[in-house]
């Protein structure tokens, strides 16, 4: 019975890592750990991710070209990632990306507070 519980923190952990599905299990989840670091650290990278999109979209033609030539970059960096999160999470291991993770954990704290 256990196993099946964790199996099941595992797999919404992983779907936590998806951008809407995250900020879904931000408001849902309010007792597992596992489950509310994977939605934060998603929201934070996915947010970090569309910050990018929407100063290159304001800037103009520099910032359009910019986005233009960095697009297919990014979104395949951006799919590995999401591929890489989610096989971590559903493995059960609680991956820190680098200044993400502690800034997810430290949001939490917050909204723990």
């Amino acid at each position: 019975m256990a196993d099946n519980v964790a199996s099941n923190e595992q797999m919404m952990g992983a779907l936590a890592n998806l951008p809407i599905i995250g900020i879904l299990f931000l408001m849902i989840e309010k007792k597992n750990e596992f489950i509310r670091f994977q939605a934060m650290q998603s929201t934070v990278v996915w947010g970090v991710l569309l910050l990018f999109y929407m100063v290159m979209g304001i800037v103009p033609i520099l910032g359009w070209v910019i986005a233009l030539i960095l697009s297919p970059l990014i979104l395949a960096v951006w799919f590995i990632l999401l591929l890489v999160l989610m096989w971590k999470a559903y493995t059960g291991e609680k991956y820190k990306l680098p200044y993400f993770g502690e800034l997810a954990e430290k949001l939490l704290a917050r909204l723990k507070s």
